[in-house]
């Protein structure tokens, strides 16, 4: 485990008087669309990321004013871009603790706080923190061999401890052969691996809950999402769940977001099992895919929220202001560089649907290129998946 507490951080730390300008570590899509929220609440956003290309900086009229052009990982960056801003938060969670702690000791503020990003960097680490809490999990282990365990019987799940994402460095293995060839691509390196066991999840759900300044907490409707070769093809929402697994989402979330002192938006990715039981996935403290509905489905969007929530401004409401709703990921499909202007356009030409275009100029199979979200009037979840094939139809075949 990290070397740091889970503390409130010192007043020190914190920023005199009102927020008005956010540091932003990275310059993707997420950034792209904090920035899309920010002037409704009357803040700057100022980017460190390394490239003008970036999806973040397609909108920035004067780059010498908003951007500090370096990659996320160079401190001494980080430490220009401090000077600012009053507040510094994260588009991803792939940083340097230790090296931003350094920062942190001389006063820069980062929200959430390193403290709380500490039990969460690596997966393992993620895993021990929420048992410790008595949260529901897989059963986990680091993996220090080609070979399972004991204990662990196939099928099972080997996670990458750090920098995963978007189905990258998460296999499901169902052979002692499937297990050897991830040991192999992780040139047999102990510290890279950790195993887990397969959970038969009915469905894979995921709520984005925030914390404020003040310890208010606030969460969004719980959407179910579409996984394919661990990546999310789509989310829906509402979903339909009894009063005991409702119950169950806001017990866990508040459990989470006090005892990492959290302040920002998190995102919680679940499995329901047949019985039931809710089982915590992983945790991505900051914006996250499944939440991007929010921003034409709900009263506030979840990037609205996160800067709420950092800048020390209230809380907004998260209900659905439609029926349901159904977010589909426009991903790469090819090696190109292209736009896609016209599959955008028939898309965006559905009834009620609105196209979210990251401006990428490069693509690859994989690659979140966009979003699409569609309004629906009726809260059949059978008729938002047939609006997800449809829309999914005119993207990959249209």
């Amino acid at each position: 485990m990290s070397d740091f507490a889970i503390a409130t951080p010192s007043a020190a730390t914190s920023p005199q008087g009102p927020i008005h300008t956010v540091g932003i570590l990275g310059g993707g899509q997420l950034a792209w669309m904090l920035n899309q929220a920010a002037p409704s609440l009357d803040l700057n956003l100022v980017f460190q990321t390394p490239n003008p290309s970036d999806s973040a900086l397609q909108s920035v009229v004067d780059l010498d004013q908003q951007a500090i052009l370096a990659p996320i990982t160079d401190v001494a960056a980080t430490a220009h871009l401090a000077q600012h801003c009053q507040i510094i938060t994260f588009e991803n969670e792939f940083v340097d603790l230790d090296a931003l702690g350094k920062l942190a000791a001389q006063g820069v503020c980062f929200r959430p706080s390193l403290a709380s990003l500490a039990p969460l960097l690596d997966k393992y680490e993620q895993r021990t923190f929420f048992a410790s809490l008595g949260i529901a999990v897989p059963q986990f282990a680091p993996l220090t061999s080609g070979s399972l365990p004991p204990s662990f019987e196939f099928p099972v799940v080997i996670k990458a401890r750090r920098n995963g994402y978007d189905g990258q460095g998460t296999f499901v293995c169902h052979t002692s052969a499937d297990l050897a060839q991830c040991w192999q691509q992780a040139q047999q390196d102990p510290s890279v691996l950790m195993v887990e066991a397969y959970v038969p999840f009915q469905r894979e759900l995921a709520v984005m809950a925030a914390r404020s300044t003040t310890g208010e907490i606030s969460q969004f409707p719980v959407v179910e999402t579409h996984q394919q070769d661990q990546v999310c093809h789509w989310a829906i929402a509402p979903v339909q769940l009894s009063s005991t697994t409702q119950a169950q989402i806001d017990h866990i979330t508040s459990q989470i977001l006090e005892h990492l002192n959290m302040v920002g938006i998190v995102g919680i990715e679940l499995f329901q099992t047949a019985d039931d039981q809710v089982w915590v996935n992983e945790i991505a403290p900051r914006t996250h895919n499944s939440g991007h509905l929010t921003i034409d489905a709900c009263a506030t969007s979840q990037f609205e929220q996160h800067l709420r929530a950092i800048s020390g401004q209230p809380l907004g409401p998260t209900h659905l202001t439609t029926s349901a709703a159904v977010m589909v990921n426009l991903l790469g499909f090819e090696t190109s560089h292209n736009d896609y202007l016209q599959k955008r356009q028939a898309i965006a030409a559905l009834p009620q649907t609105s196209v979210h275009w990251y401006g990428k100029t490069e693509n690859r199979p994989g690659r979140k290129l966009g979003h699409a979200t569609m309004l629906l009037s009726s809260g059949d979840p059978a008729i938002a998946v047939d609006m997800a094939h449809k829309i999914e139809t005119l993207w990959y075949t249209g």
